[in-house]
């Protein structure tokens, strides 16, 4: 069951919940709630989680790549929107 490629589709379902309700949560609580570097942080697990999935499955090979492609985009976004956020709310006064 653990080594089961289907594993990681019930992964990523549980990942495409928490982002909705990560969103809807935060969203109403403040009014400083970004969702962009949320989004991005939840991108990059999916990335590896797309890799682990194509290793698992059997996938032709630009799949596991591609995977860790991804994350790695969605890592350097994730890292540049909180550098962004940081020094904005640095400038501003207020912390998040």
């Amino acid at each position: 069951m653990l080594t089961s490629p289907l594993i990681v589709d019930l992964i990523l379902g549980l990942v495409a919940i928490e982002i909705v309700v990560l969103s809807l949560w935060l969203g109403r609580r403040s009014e400083l709630f970004a969702p962009l570097p949320v989004i991005a942080n939840a991108m990059a697990g999916i990335g590896i989680l797309i890799a682990l999935k194509g290793a698992l499955a059997g996938s032709p090979w630009p799949w596991v790549p591609t995977g860790l492609t991804l994350s790695l985009v969605a890592h350097l976004s994730d890292l540049a929107l909180r550098w962004r956020y940081a020094s904005t709310a640095q400038n501003t006064g207020t912390e998040e």
